[in-house]
């Protein structure tokens, strides 16, 4: 086998606001993987870590990722070696599944590629002043989405408050459910009290109140919180089998949500999914701000799961240069066009 990597730089159509940040630009690799023998049928995969967040955002990525394409043969047989990288691992195990099925960008035949069936997605409002945020939601519910999910964190407290209590009046007789993300924007001595206040909102869960890394503080505030509490950050460094049981065991949130890129690439969600099932803890899928090449590979991986709940793909139309695919966006569920077609970068066009 045969692979080589090709680095891209994303850029935000309008500034995406976090409380970790403001991003502009969104820096990727998509991995290309081949036969020696047969130059002409390739798979695509994307490595995409997050910068101040993924475990395997080192100094150097690149010359990890070029050791891993120059030594593909012995990464594809023993990817267990690069669970301490997970967007290399979700690179390399969908540019895999891609060559394997044919290279068509079909990774997991169903009824989802072949358009019978969607998913239900989140729509995502980012961070940004009062007046933004009323204007993101008004769009996305007139756009027929059922689940929204705020970030909040980047203005004053009780300003997000008066939106999300102006979302409950305005569209009362919307069925509407309300994730709020914190992206650990809390201090443990003042979250407690923040989620009691957010309580009357009715809010389904909110994501990672406080930051990763306190145990005793979160393990508290899940069992007094009137707000069902999601994981997603506190997983991110936990690799092991049994130290992922542990630390579901000791904490028991209420949910955890996954993204392949951030949380061990496929083979490390299937295990967080089985652990989350044999434990009774609700769980998501959830991309990670990747390319529409990155969010196909987890679109599909996601309803191989066959888990009736909401997601949050809705990333690919984020950016003004993403590669045009068969996915899109319709009444806040995501669909696949199987008479669709990928772009095929000119810098992938040769191998």
């Amino acid at each position: 086998m045969k692979a080589k990597y090709f680095p891209y730089q994303l850029q935000f159509a309008a500034a995406a606001g976090t409380s970790r940040g403001i991003m502009l630009t969104r820096d990727i690799y998509l991995i290309q993987l081949w036969d020696a023998e047969n130059k002409i049928v390739y798979g695509i995969g994307e490595c995409a870590p997050l910068k101040g967040l993924s475990i395997d955002d080192v100094s150097d990525y690149e010359e990890i990722l070029s050791t891993v394409c120059d030594n593909i043969d012995y990464y594809l047989a023993h990817k267990e070696a690069l669970r301490r990288y997970p967007s290399i691992l979700f690179g390399i195990e969908t540019a895999a599944l891609d060559l394997l099925n044919g290279g068509k960008r079909i990774l997991f035949a169903s009824k989802f590629t072949t358009g019978e069936s969607t998913i239900a997605i989140n729509g995502l409002i980012w961070m940004g002043t009062e007046a933004s945020l009323r204007q993101q939601i008004e769009k996305k519910i007139a756009e027929g989405f059922c689940v929204i999910k705020i970030k909040v964190g980047a203005i004053r407290f009780e300003e997000e408050i008066a939106v999300l209590q102006w979302i409950r009046n305005q569209f009362k007789d919307v069925a509407l459910e309300i994730r709020v993300d914190a992206n650990g924007a809390f201090l443990p001595q003042e979250a407690l009290d923040k989620l009691v206040t957010l309580a009357p909102c009715t809010i389904h869960s909110i994501e990672q109140p406080i930051k990763a890394g306190q145990p005793v503080a979160m393990r508290d505030l899940i069992v007094d919180s009137p707000i069902a509490i999601a994981l997603d950050e506190e997983l991110i460094p936990i690799i092991e089998w049994h130290d992922k049981r542990a630390l579901l065991e000791d904490l028991k949130p209420q949910y955890i949500i996954l993204k392949p890129s951030l949380h061990g690439g496929i083979i490390g969600c299937n295990e967080w999914i089985r652990l989350a099932n044999e434990l009774h803890i609700g769980w998501w899928i959830t991309s990670a701000l990747e390319s529409n090449y990155g969010l196909n590979a987890i679109a599909q991986y996601t309803f191989s799961q066959q888990h009736p709940t909401t997601h949050g793909l809705g990333t690919g139309g984020l950016y003004t240069n993403n590669f045009k695919s068969p996915l899109f966006i319709q009444k806040g569920e995501l669909h696949f066009n199987p008479n669709g077609s990928f772009d095929t970068p000119s810098f992938l066009a040769h191998v």
